[in-house]
């Protein structure tokens, strides 16, 4: 029913107007009496042997939402009746943002991928601890951070460090963000001593803290082996709980969309089927390299249970789905779940 009849009408509308709507229709259900048990019982699927214990955190099952498709908190009790395994919001930054000028979302449908420059529009993190205190679900959230686009590199690690403070109650994981191409300097935090010191200062202040959370990388698949070499090693020193890989890509290569079409959209991150090898090459590089020591999150080009097991199969122990929810519709956990 989705492909058939609510994706082409969602697609007549531009792509982030068709973003809210569909989630103030998906809230409006919920809020309707026995509408998010409806939808629970369509498109949730429960079994232990989907149960996974990763950093520390029993997970139901291991398919989440990732980060930027609920960037405020807003929808958690209602994406919550869809079967995820854990939902991870952000990209948050201390002060709220508008992100970059519109249009700054883009579909590619004969490549069943997206283009953004969405630049970590979000209300602030401020905003997102008030939902997330008031939430009803009891759904694993994770804490996706980075900073604010007017935040010089060198002062960035004070950003992060307030991010983390102050969602440090609400969340059950944290992820530092260093690795979207849509705010000018940002990806240069992941060279060597940068990345060694941001990490270094919150896994800091993660350990002085009673019962201190998990803190993950989520990293680009545009580095290099030598890079994933020093992202290894640094995660290593610091002791963080694992990789998440990986990000958007700023490469255009393997497209079957008119090249003009792409260079009409211009700069953005590249999502969807067109990721799902190179995302692949790098959680198996990882793993080999660490020899599963490392418990790493695998997210890009994930629309199908054979997708999803391709992941873990080279050594994902969670996966995470963003630009496949929006081709496959609601019931992409389910049947990813169902065939794993």
């Amino acid at each position: 029913m989705y492909k058939a009849l609510i994706k082409p009408l969602f697609f007549l509308l531009s792509p982030e107007k068709a973003h809210y709507m569909a989630m103030d229709l998906l809230s409006l259900v919920c809020k309707i009496p026995g509408g998010k048990w409806l939808i629970s019982r369509l498109f949730s699927y429960q079994r232990p042997s989907l149960e996974r214990e990763v950093f520390g955190i029993k997970f139901p099952n291991p398919v989440g939402l990732a980060a930027g498709f609920d960037k405020d908190a807003r929808w958690i009790d209602s994406l919550d009746a869809l079967g995820f395994g854990f939902i991870e919001i952000g990209t948050l930054t201390p002060k709220a943002q508008e992100g970059n000028p519109k249009p700054r979302l883009f579909r590619l449908p004969e490549d069943e991928s997206l283009i953004n420059r969405m630049g970590f529009n979000n209300q602030g993190v401020d905003a997102a601890v008030a939902r997330l205190r008031q939430r009803k679900s009891k759904v694993i959230v994770g804490g996706n951070i980075g900073k604010n686009k007017v935040t010089p590199n060198e002062k960035a690690v004070d950003d992060y460090v307030l991010n983390f403070l102050k969602l440090f109650d609400v969340v059950d994981y944290f992820v530092v963000n260093v690795s979207s191409p849509n705010t000018p300097n940002l990806r240069a935090l992941q060279e060597k001593e940068p990345l060694k010191e941001l990490l270094s200062s919150l896994q800091t202040v993660n350990l002085s803290k009673p019962a201190p959370k998990p803190i993950l990388l989520k990293i680009a698949p545009d580095l290099t082996n030598s890079q994933l070499d020093d992202v290894v090693e640094i995660v290593t020193k610091t002791g963080i709980a694992g990789i998440i890989a990986t990000n958007t890509t700023i490469s255009r290569d393997g497209l079957v969309t008119d090249r003009q079409k792409v260079e009409q959209i211009g700069a953005g991150g590249l999502s969807g089927k067109i990721l799902k090898s190179r995302s692949t090459e790098v959680i198996r590089y990882l793993h080999e390299k660490t020899g599963g020591s490392i418990p790493i999150i695998g997210v890009g080009g994930i629309s199908t249970a054979a997708d999803a097991k391709e992941k873990l199969d080279a050594g994902a122990s969670l996966v995470q789905v963003y630009s496949g929810f929006i081709y496959e519709g609601p019931a992409i956990v389910k049947n990813i779940l169902k065939q794993l």
